[in-house]
């Protein structure tokens, strides 16, 4: 079907396709730098895993070298349409010094700042509170050792300072986002004073006043980890009361929660309490696994929930997936454009007449409309947005990734 077309079909609902191409123009989307590697990194202390995290898999072409990322990162926005930013954690720092964690200054990551100018993308930043021998214990900022927990505030100190001017040589608030592995693997006697102590760091941490022009801090809940299954000091009900207390972003990572909780409907509860929020979107399989996102229900209930409740203008959609099995290139171009495609779809709901069948309570009317719309030509109309953005789709999609892969299978 030709847009035209499509565009009638959709006029016909009352829903302006013009109008949602624009719109979905101006979102921004966070393609985390993890995905290239399997989430190693560059430091040259470290280098191991930990905190719960672990990528599957040794399909060839994983980035070894700053250069070989930001080229497979550059490949991949041009297959995205639209602009956007990266999200970058400490570890990926990119100098010849070897710094610890607590030692990390802006000018191990002015590399990335000059790419992500020449880019024209926005970086969002991450402290990196696993894989360190000082996180061996999964306990990081609420380690009872004062010394343990010192070594982690002044990482996180430095992560703020260093988004703050991220954010102030882009020209773009950046997210400083903080999440720790700290728990317990079996049931503990005391949950409170670790908490208190994961409170406390986190005060210190936030102690220094920083322009949210430049940046903005947000705290990631987990629902539990590989070595805490018992007890995640970081619970969302912590996290929650935190942000709401301290004016912080809360994130929600759709991996972090029960499998059986829809954490699109959490958007509008904790939007009424806050007056950010951070989305890692990830597509859990039997819990936090992590794996590419698809077009799938529960991608397409965020995005519905973004457009409804009006939340578009206060959330920050950012992506957190890691797949060592298939292509590197391919599960960040393909995740990222599922993204968009959820939020387009939701552009495209006749809002004003669903909204009227439920306050009216015309049940049957909404769920006529809900179902009978998911046959409009919505294909049609991402088509068009690819073609505005000159990038590709379809076979062309496929072959200009099949032929990048060839290019970087021989990294081994």
């Amino acid at each position: 079907m030709s847009y035209d077309s499509a565009k009638a079909a959709f006029a016909d609902w009352g829903v302006d396709t013009e109008e949602a191409l624009k719109r979905l123009a101006g979102i921004p989307i966070s393609m985390h730098c993890w995905q290239g590697d399997d989430v190693v990194g560059f430091e040259t202390r470290s280098g191991r895993s930990g905190g719960g995290i672990q990528a599957t898999g040794n399909h060839p072409g994983r980035a070894r070298t700053p250069d070989e990322l930001r080229a497979d990162l550059a490949f991949c926005y041009g297959l995205i349409p639209g602009n956007h930013r990266l999200n970058l954690h400490a570890c990926y720092l990119d100098t010849d010094q070897s710094p610890d964690r607590d030692e990390i200054t802006f000018s191990h990551f002015a590399p990335w700042v000059d790419w992500a100018k020449d880019q024209g993308l926005g970086l969002d930043f991450n402290p990196t509170f696993f894989a360190h021998e000082k996180a061996d214990d999964n306990l990081t900022l609420s380690h009872p050792d004062q010394g343990i927990r010192d070594f982690w505030i002044e990482h996180g100190k430095r992560t703020r300072e260093i988004a703050a001017q991220m954010g102030a040589a882009l020209g773009t608030p950046c997210v400083n986002n903080i999440w720790v592995p700290d728990g317990y693997k079996d049931t503990p006697i005391d949950r409170m004073a670790p908490r208190r102590r994961l409170e406390h760091a986190l005060d210190a941490i936030m102690a220094a006043p920083q322009d949210k022009a430049q940046m903005r801090d947000a705290v990631e809940s987990k629902l539990f980890g590989i070595g805490v299954e018992a007890c995640t000091i970081g619970s969302h009900e912590f996290y929650l009361g935190y942000a709401i207390r301290k004016g912080t972003l809360l994130c929600l990572d759709m991996g972090h929660f029960h499998p059986t909780e829809n954490v699109a409907d959490k958007l509008s509860a904790v939007a009424l309490s806050l007056d950010e929020i951070l989305l890692h979107v990830s597509r859990p399989m039997r819990w936090d696994s992590d794996h590419v996102i698809l077009l799938d229900d529960a991608i397409l209930q965020m995005a519905q929930e973004l457009v409804s409740a009006d939340l578009l203008g206060r959330t920050h959609i950012g992506l957190d997936f890691f797949d060592a099995t298939i292509s590197r290139t391919a599960a960040w171009v393909i995740g990222t454009r599922n993204m968009q495609k959820a939020l387009l779809r939701a552009l495209l709901a006749p809002w004003d007449r669903l909204r009227a069948a439920e306050n009216t309570l015309d049940y049957t009317s909404r769920l006529v409309v809900s179902e009978e719309i998911k046959d409009l030509p919505y294909a049609a109309v991402w088509a068009e947005f690819c073609d505005r953005m000159g990038v590709a789709q379809g076979q062309a999609l496929i072959g200009d990734l099949q032929r990048y892969q060839q290019k970087v299978v021989g990294r081994g």
